[in-house]
């Protein structure tokens, strides 16, 4: 995805270098429509430079900071001295992570998608997470319910959040269900401590999965899953809100999963 307007003074963009002059070094910014920077020779590199080429290659990506912009005369004056190492590094991951949710905008809305509605998603995308790839994360680690504040329609985060669950790696995946648990027999109390105890695995949960099982309201609990991957995150979530239910109903009760909180707030 290309912005088609201006960066901002102070931002850091991304570029390639197209032309080196002897006054300086010019760049295309890789991440904005039609736009090329000018760093001069001041500011290519710290200390007395002797010849531009020895710092910069043609066709060299680098990371340069926004000085000045003068629209008018559709100017951008530029500074790769100014960037360090560390915000060179993560600039350069964010531009990645950008390309990346580019293809995977492709991929979730196919190659024949017009620039309107490519825009238009983009934009609720970038004002509601602030990037095209926090937004692909977002639609992995929380599904549809990341999307409740904006004004993408339904297809359209379903498209997403499918997308994002095939393709996004995130360092862990939540997951959120409720289980309702009645027993009306005589020792009902101490069968629904045993489904509960049940549903949080009763010490076999695999060591890289957090669960926990909390109360609600009667009868309803939350069954909160953290785990490495969402795939591996709803098996767990599931297993553990049936084996509540197969003990409470096996011991002359009632149990039901569902993903929505039914209990009324207090």
């Amino acid at each position: 995805m290309k912005y088609s307007g201006w960066p901002e003074p102070g931002e850091l963009v991304v570029g390639r270098v197209d032309e080196i002059e002897d006054f300086g070094v010019f760049i295309d910014l890789l991440e904005y429509e039609d736009k090329r920077g000018l760093c001069h020779i001041s500011e290519v590199a710290s200390g007395w430079i002797k010849n531009v080429r020895d710092h910069v290659n043609v066709d060299q990506r680098v990371v340069a900071k926004v000085l000045d912009i003068d629209k008018s005369a559709q100017q951008i004056d530029l500074s790769l001295k100014d960037v360090n190492d560390h915000q060179r590094k993560d600039t350069i991951q964010e531009w990645k992570n950008e390309q990346k949710a580019d293809n995977w905008m492709e991929l979730a809305f196919g190659e024949d998608m017009d620039d309107e509605q490519y825009a238009a998603i983009a934009n609720e995308l970038l004002a509601d997470f602030g990037s095209l790839y926090d937004g692909f994360e977002a639609a992995a680690i929380h599904g549809a319910e990341a999307f409740e504040e904006t004004d993408l329609d339904e297809g359209e985060v379903e498209a997403i959040v499918g997308t994002a669950r095939e393709n996004v790696s995130v360092p862990y995946v939540k997951v959120t269900g409720y289980v309702s648990l009645e027993c009306p027999t005589g020792d009902g109390v101490d069968v629904i401590k045993e489904a509960l105890q049940a549903a949080e695995g009763n010490g076999e949960v695999p060591e890289e999965v957090d669960l926990e099982v909390t109360y609600v309201g009667s009868p309803e609990y939350r069954i909160e899953v953290q785990a490495p991957d969402y795939k591996t995150a709803e098996t767990e979530l599931e297993e553990s809100a049936e084996r509540a239910r197969a003990l409470v109903t096996e011991r002359g009760g009632t149990g039901r999963f569902h993903r929505e909180r039914e209990t009324d707030e207090e």
